[in-house]
């Protein structure tokens, strides 16, 4: 097997330690990164495709923390279900492939809309067969009657993203069912959500012996599980049960923050801080007013996620950027509009947040020694980028400013040449 070499010259490197960026030339072989040298021109280019990098900046392939690559342009959440599965197949394959072409070279999985979505795509993804970023495959969100998912009336039938499930027996079978199908993570909705028909966001509508056992099962099959949960009572009851990434947590309590304190090796937050902002601010044409959006406290949300992720913070506790891209007022693709919401939202500083986009992210993936990093050893998911976005963020988020995207050491995407040319000529 020929060992693929490129070597990336006269690059300004951010490593994502949190140290600042340095000059220096990085040697990918085999698809890790082999050698980082922090004097420039000492590394050989002999047997290489040399990457001119003109003094971008190089830094590892970001991390969908929170990834619905099955989530499509929905208004509604009952507009999911509504897709027959031979189209949503298609249009999964279509957002993997946007992720990839946004700089996304890691995607895990909060949940798909139908069971084995994620798992096809990364199957193909994994066999080489498919652009996309390496997958943790997700479930749908398993919930319970009333919660938020289930879209069902009394005299009428709904489908939505939501797998529904009550009491032990049935979410014992449901998470083995998603286990049995090949998720990687298996999600429950502990809380409702405040726009979800029946169980608003402050209500903890999963009770702690259905979570303990979604946590037990997904456990014997070697799975992680992700929880939605808002309200302050589903966030301890996530932790007290074992629940490895809990999303949202803004009405966290005091108590709460110290319970996700003290569990801050073990676990991972995400605001999901993208979908708020969206629906608050650009989601007229769908119809949320900036009026209505109040109404259904998607302000109150904002406030409250600002004040409890600032101290999550100060108390360490690892977070993650995704925000529910794939909505109307979410494209997906856009989806690198965290970080500058981690900044100006939430407190993080430009830095921190990258580092939630890159190597927290490697982490959550299960890869932490190997992935998120521009390190020896580590393997090669590698920006480079036109520009500095440790001072101006919103860069990432357009494709036009990622000249190389690079996946296991290949070049998936390689404009340098012509950006050297473009600017030789400015």
């Amino acid at each position: 097997m020929v060992m693929t070499r490129v070597l990336f010259r006269n690059a300004k490197v951010w490593d994502a330690t949190g140290a600042e960026s340095f000059p220096g030339d990085v040697l990918v072989e085999g698809g890790r990164i082999k050698t980082i040298a922090h004097t420039l021109n000492q590394l050989s280019g002999d047997g290489a495709t040399v990457v001119d990098c003109n003094g971008m900046t190089l830094l590892p392939g970001l991390v969908e923390g929170h990834a619905h690559i099955s989530f499509g342009g929905a208004v509604k959440d009952s507009d999911l279900g509504l897709i027959p599965p031979e189209e949503h197949l298609l249009l999964t394959m279509r957002n993997a492939k946007t992720l990839l072409d946004h700089g996304f070279t890691s995607a895990y999985s909060a949940a798909t809309s139908k069971l084995r979505l994620d798992i096809v795509i990364r199957n193909e993804i994994n066999a080489g067969r498919l652009p996309g970023p390496r997958l943790r495959a997700g479930s749908p969100e398993i919930t319970v009657t009333g919660g938020l998912g289930d879209e069902r009336q009394q005299h009428m039938y709904h489908e939505s993203f939501g797998m529904i499930a009550d009491g032990v027996e049935e979410i014992t079978k449901a998470v083995r069912l998603c286990c049995r199908e090949g998720a990687d993570n298996i999600k429950i909705n502990i809380s409702g959500d405040d726009l979800s028909p029946a169980a608003h966001g402050g209500l903890t509508v999963m009770s702690e012996e259905e979570v303990r056992t979604a946590v037990s099962v997904a456990r014997d099959f070697g799975k992680k599980i992700n929880c939605h949960a808002r309200a302050a009572n589903s966030v301890k009851r996530a932790v007290k049960c074992g629940v490895d990434v809990i999303y949202h947590c803004e009405s966290a309590d005091e108590e709460a923050l110290d319970m996700l304190e003290s569990a801050k090796d073990r676990i991972f937050v995400g605001p999901a801080i993208g979908i708020i902002y969206g629906t608050l601010y650009e989601g007229e044409p769908w119809g949320f007013t900036h009026e209505m959006a109040v109404k259904f406290g998607m302000q109150r949300i904002l406030d409250d996620s600002r004040a409890v992720y600032t101290e999550l913070r100060k108390r360490g506790v690892r977070a993650l950027i995704g925000g529910d891209y794939g909505f109307a007022q979410t494209p997906q693709g856009t989806n690198a509009r965290d970080l500058k919401h981690f900044v100006d939202l939430l407190g993080y500083s430009p830095s921190e947040a990258l580092q939630c986009g890159t190597r927290l992210g490697g982490q959550v993936m299960g890869l932490g020694d190997e992935l998120g990093m521009i390190k020896e050893g580590f393997i090669a998911d590698i920006l480079l980028v036109n520009g500095d976005p440790l001072k101006d963020l919103d860069m990432m988020v357009h494709e036009e400013n990622l000249v190389v995207i690079m996946k296991d050491g290949e070049l998936y995407k390689d404009q340098s040449k012509s950006v050297s040319v473009q600017k030789k000529a400015a």
